[in-house]
């Protein structure tokens, strides 16, 4: 999965109309390539995930790196690359984001796609909730009464199945985390992206190379290109959420983002025919309703301010 979280807050105050336009096409380009990404690893459903996550990385790192060379930052790449500590920082980033790409690839080919969107709906409370552990952020009341409600649903999940919605909580916790520690770092999303996946790629070469390249050559032609894509489909849509970050207000950005887990649901219902029973639904409309009131405060309180 994606940054969801928006990374870069050089945003104008008052775009052009042309702009805006240009942002909000990027904005859903990317959130509908992210919610679309269920099609891409079902696809890929008789690879296993872990060969997924090796190509994915390696690929991505091939990319990102020509695309910082190209863009003239190769000085500051290579100043990252000098500090161990900041190394030290970015393996850590990079596992956390490695760890729930993998999760995700995983659960979209074992037939999990309802409980990943499950966690990409709760991301952006977990972000609330981080916020206020790790940076001394205040809930107020109707934040607060979001993130119960919140709650309430997943323990509508454990109750009514008696089973702990572990996918979900840990890629919302995972990426909430990801997201938070990025934060901190300031540094620019594909900059960060490029240092985290260099730091990955040797581990996921030699997992490669132990498998004497794993399916790659092994199946067909059409698997093969899905594979070698896997860095495409990754970089692309970074690429256009930078640009919908730029040109659009972040609060637009957080609204047009629920687009991502709103198309993994419907294609885990429609598509997939994964079960969808009245437990879910009550977790799911509490989820659904406590995004509302937590989207409705943030939005006013920006208009207030």
């Amino acid at each position: 999965m994606p940054h969801m979280t928006p990374l870069s807050t050089s945003t104008p105050a008052r775009p052009t109309l042309d702009s805006a336009a240009i942002g909000l096409l990027n904005a859903l380009g990317c959130f509908t390539l992210w919610g679309s990404f269920p099609i891409y690893f079902k696809l890929l459903q008789h690879v296993p995930a872990l060969e997924v996550l090796a190509y994915r990385v390696v690929g991505s790192a091939v990319l990102l790196l020509a695309l910082i060379l190209a863009w003239g930052q190769w000085p500051t790449l290579r100043s990252a690359f000098r500090q161990r500590r900041r190394l030290g920082f970015y393996l850590l980033t990079a596992l956390l984001i490695s760890g729930n790409w993998l999760l995700y690839i995983w659960a979209v080919q074992n037939g999990r796609i309802l409980e990943a969107s499950l966690g990409y709906y709760i991301n952006p409370l977990v972000n609330v909730l981080l916020g206020m552990i790790f940076l001394g952020e205040r809930l107020n009341p109707r934040q607060g009464i979001a993130v119960l409600i919140a709650a309430t649903g997943v323990l509508a999940l454990v109750i009514g199945y008696g089973v702990f919605p572990w996918i979900s909580l840990t890629l919302a916790f995972s990426f909430g985390s990801y997201g938070l520690l990025r934060k901190k770092a300031g540094r620019a999303a594909t900059l960060g992206l490029c240092i985290e996946t260099l730091l990955i790629a040797p581990m996921a070469l030699l997992f490669l190379a132990t498998q004497g390249g794993g399916t790659l050559g092994q199946v067909d032609g059409y698997t093969d290109a899905l594979l070698l894509a896997a860095g495409l489909v990754t970089v692309i849509p970074l690429l256009m959420f930078l640009q919908a970050t730029q040109r659009l207000r972040l609060s637009t950005v957080g609204l047009i983002q629920y687009l991502t887990p709103t198309l993994q649901f419907l294609l885990a219902v429609m598509v997939y025919r994964e079960p969808f029973t009245r437990i879910h639904l009550t977790a799911f409309g509490c989820i659904w309703l406590a995004l509302a009131l937590y989207t409705l405060d943030a939005w006013f309180g920006r208009h207030r301010s």
